[in-house]
């Protein structure tokens, strides 16, 4: 559900005349103080600043490919279509994170690649109408930019798992890779600002909503998720499809709130097929 606030007010800044590198680089610039507030009452920032000094290297790589190359293709996507097609076509990142999964010393588990396939059958349901004409309607740009962000979200963040200490927290590490990740951001900030001025107040505000709700909230529970099962990959894989839940939640509040059209009959039923997916890839664990 807090994930998909990513998609609604991403779609919404670009109504608004809003420059989508800006909504980018707000989310993660304003995530950065936010959870440096929850470290410091807890007191656990100098540990994670620590462990950027003794492998500055990984943690600049796979930050900027789990939070960078992730979030700024994602954001352009927005640019192409209603907030629900995007939240559908990003998807794809179940089936990615699957196939990851050798990279990790793990197999595929083929049960849940299996029931993300479903889910994926859902999603093309719910695009059928606009593949159709995909060339006009910027579609397939949405496909190529979503394809980058759903490979490098699972990525960054499952190699990040695999190099954080022990005893670290989620929220260490979602902070490390959000500090980490600021040279992109800063550049990418820097290119806005002289090509198209400052952001508008409004994109500043929901801005700061998107960096909150999703960047802070959504992506502590999403990842703290992938962490209780870090070691599981079968289970892992089931926790990144839950993922799927987000289409039908940027649905309902991309009518509610910014009046997209409504899927077609076809649509529908994929909705009905993402559901079944998310519940057969639940039961197999």
């Amino acid at each position: 559900m807090f994930f998909a606030l990513t998609f609604i007010l991403n779609r919404s800044m670009n109504l608004g005349g809003g420059y989508w590198l800006w909504s980018a680089s707000l989310q993660y610039l304003f995530m950065l103080p936010m959870l440096w507030l929850l470290l410091r009452r807890q007191k656990a920032a100098a540990a994670v600043v620590k462990q950027i000094r003794c492998r500055p290297v990984v943690w600049l790589l796979w930050s900027t490919v789990g939070f960078g190359l992730f979030y700024a293709p994602l954001s352009m996507a927005s640019c192409y279509g209603e907030s629900w097609f995007v939240a559908a076509t990003w998807q794809i990142t179940i089936v990615a994170g699957v196939l990851l999964t050798p990279l990790f010393g793990s197999r595929i588990p083929v049960k849940n690649l299996l029931f993300s396939a479903v889910i994926l059958a859902g999603i093309f349901m719910l695009q059928l109408p606009r593949l159709e004409n995909m060339e006009s309607s910027g579609s397939l740009k949405a496909l190529a930019l979503i394809l980058i962000a759903g490979v490098c979200y699972p990525l960054g963040n499952r190699k990040m798992m695999a190099h954080c200490p022990a005893g670290f927290s989620t929220t260490q590490r979602v902070f490390g890779m959000t500090l980490c990740s600021m040279p992109f951001w800063l550049l990418c900030s820097v290119y806005a600002l002289f090509t198209h001025g400052l952001p508008s107040f409004g994109q500043v505000v929901q801005s700061v909503s998107v960096a909150l709700f999703s960047g802070v909230v959504a992506t502590l529970l999403f990842f703290e998720a992938t962490n209780l099962v870090r070691h599981n990959p079968k289970q892992l894989a089931i926790i990144e499809a839950t993922q799927a839940g987000e289409v039908l939640f940027t649905l309902l509040g991309g009518i509610l709130f910014l009046h997209d059209s409504l899927p077609t009959k076809a649509g529908f039923l994929g909705i009905g097929i993402v559901v079944l997916g998310m519940l057969l890839n639940s039961l197999s664990g």
